[in-house]
């Protein structure tokens, strides 16, 4: 299960042009019920920096 969650995370990071670990964290917030502008602004620290646009591509 782990390892699928990996494969995810690293295809969507190919395609957002992000490291797999920050799509990964992002992807972690964002289940959580985080909104995009909410991380975007406020948890750059978690996500490695993606922006607003690359969090939008990503959900």
């Amino acid at each position: 299960m782990a390892s699928d969650i990996k494969r995810i995370a690293a295809i969507i990071a190919a395609e957002i042009g992000s490291r797999p670990e920050q799509a990964a964290a992002a992807i972690g917030l964002l289940d959580e019920g985080a909104t995009v502008p909410f991380v975007a602004r406020y948890r750059k620290e978690v996500t490695g920096g993606l922006d607003d646009t690359q969090l939008r591509d990503l959900s």
